[in-house]
């Protein structure tokens, strides 16, 4: 009979096994040698390498191979544990009760609750207490979970920057919010099948093509109408003047300002562009800008400025689904080929989103703007913002 003091070691052994798995793959090795001098931790002692090793392998992502170290390292292992370890959990948790070998933990991003054991004595923890909020990684094996990293820890004063934490968590990766909870999974699924037939009644179609300074009105409409309302949008169906691509700040990676820059909207930019608002009857509301640039590429390739840098920026950017790819291919049969002539590249249709979109194809990937409108930290979030907003005014 195992127990569970065998249990932690065979995991803890597992972890090892992939620190040496690392050291002896040439190309991992010199891979991890840049990472730790890019961090400034080429340096780091032995006893402390395991904080900077355990975020390497689960999130750095080897571009040769388009694959996670974790991943990698199943490939070749291929057992019940590193098996595991591909379905592991990294998120922002609040501390609900302490256990004699772990915590009881709740989950602010997919909003679920957790028992989960530590591979150290609760001793080595006795500084987290109820109420306080840990960033941590934990896997689950068999019906256990296990705690292999905490990463940070916020008092019970700091809900604010949990939550916030918890919000880029969900923009960067909306799986996040319904991954491991079924029941949020649907609850997602019907809100956007009945979100999806009120947008057609209201707008008489699931595409709008408009302009950056209309988008935020159209939007708002729709969320404050009824079922039963329409509403004649003619004079916010816009085009840009020029069919141009630039950078704006909404196509940045940078969610330290995401409720802000949500409550300020497309109009607030100087510059004017172009805004696809799609409603995908099975992936949600998306609201993508330059969308009509894109498209006109496969008209006339000559009459986009930066056509090349659109292109890379939609089949490079993790906000454009296959999807939005596959509807664009649908509408112009010549989708692959101008990527092709324009990229210097050879794909067909299943290749380039195998390239580009694999995590799509992989899961179901919900549009970030649904997922996060069902996602209790936004909205309590959100509320906060606009009622401090209001207490400004």
């Amino acid at each position: 009979m195992t127990t569970a003091i065998d249990t932690i070691g065979e995991i803890t052994q597992a972890l090892k096994d992939l620190y040496e798995y690392v050291l002896n793959t040439e190309n991992l090795k010199s891979d991890f040698d840049e990472y730790l001098a890019t961090i400034g931790a080429k340096d780091v002692p032995l006893n402390r390498m395991e904080s900077v090793f355990i975020p390497y392998a689960f999130e750095r992502y080897i571009d040769e191979y388009k694959k996670t170290i974790v991943e990698l390292f199943n490939d070749e292992k291929n057992n019940t544990i590193s098996n595991e370890f591909l379905n592991a959990q990294y998120s922002i948790y609040k501390v609900k009760r302490l256990m004699k070998d772990g915590f009881e933990l709740y989950n602010l991003v997919n909003e679920k609750t957790y028992r989960v054991k530590t591979l150290m004595k609760m001793t080595s923890l006795r500084g987290i207490g109820i109420g306080q909020y840990i960033v941590a990684r934990f896997f689950k094996h068999f019906d256990e979970y296990y705690l292999i990293e905490i990463t940070n820890v916020l008092s019970s004063t700091q809900e604010k920057d949990a939550v916030r934490y918890a919000i880029m968590k969900a923009v960067q990766n909306p799986r996040l919010v319904y991954a491991d909870n079924p029941e949020k999974e649907q609850t997602i699924q019907d809100d956007i099948k009945t979100m999806y037939k009120k947008f057609v009644n209201v707008f008489g179609t699931d595409t709008i093509m408009t302009t950056n300074e209309y988008a935020d009105d159209i939007i708002g409409e729709f969320n404050s109408l009824t079922d039963e309302e329409k509403v004649d949008i003619s004079d916010k169906i816009a085009t840009p003047e020029t069919y141009e691509f630039f950078k704006i700040k909404e196509l940045n990676n940078d969610y330290n300002n995401f409720l802000e820059n949500s409550m300020k909207g497309f109009s607030s930019h100087d510059e004017r562009y172009d805004v696809g608002i799609i409603f995908d009857e099975d992936y949600g509301l998306y609201a993508i800008p330059f969308y009509q640039t894109f498209c006109k590429i496969f008209e006339d390739k000559n009459i986009v400025k930066n056509a090349k840098e659109c292109i890379e920026y939609f089949l490079n950017s993790a906000s454009i689904s296959d999807k939005i790819l596959e509807r664009v291919s649908y509408k112009y049969s010549n989708f692959v080929d101008v990527i092709n002539e324009v990229l210097g590249t050879n794909y067909t249709m299943e290749s380039l989103l195998n390239e580009y979109k694999s995590d799509y194809l992989k899961y179901k990937i919900y549009s970030p703007t649904s997922v996060l409108f069902c996602a209790d930290v936004f909205e309590k979030s959100l509320s906060d913002a606009l009622f401090e907003t209001e207490e400004n005014e």
